[in-house]
């Protein structure tokens, strides 16, 4: 059993702006040699989000159009009366999808479905540099 640890560097713009991983995440398993075995995606920080989706214009405005129904950006929050940076919503947004996300992959292949793609979501109330850890666990 190997387990190999990569990271993805990025730059979003914050305001649940969407980014899809699928291409990166295809080639770190290719790279890695690995045939069989798990990838853990993870982003940390309390205003990110990992999840998948099938990645259409559609989708990417139904998708912050839910999530502003469920934690509106303006809402009052009691973070931001403590902290004043006024992204309570960001932080809400990210424990509601979560910082990670596992998938197998076999025969050096993730095993998305075929409308099915990793999406890195940054809820962060401005322009963000992101780091993704990856890691892949197999053989």
């Amino acid at each position: 059993m190997k387990i190999k640890t990569e990271t993805i560097s990025l730059s979003t713009k914050g305001f649940t702006d969407m980014v899809d991983l699928t291409g990166r995440l295809e080639k770190l398993v290719k790279t890695a040699k690995m045939t069989e075995g798990q990838m853990t995606v993870f982003i940390p920080g309390s205003t990110g989000g990992v999840t998948t989706i099938e990645y259409e214009p559609g989708l990417q405005q139904d998708l912050p159009e839910m999530l502003e129904k469920i934690a509106p950006m303006n809402a009052p929050y009691l973070h931001n009366e403590t902290w004043q940076d006024g992204n309570g919503a960001s932080h809400l947004r990210s424990a509601l999808i979560g910082p990670s996300l596992t998938i197998p992959f076999t025969k050096a292949r993730l095993t998305l479905g075929t409308w099915q793609q990793v999406i890195l979501l940054d809820f962060d109330n401005r322009p963000r540099d992101r780091t993704v850890i990856v890691q892949l666990i197999g053989e």
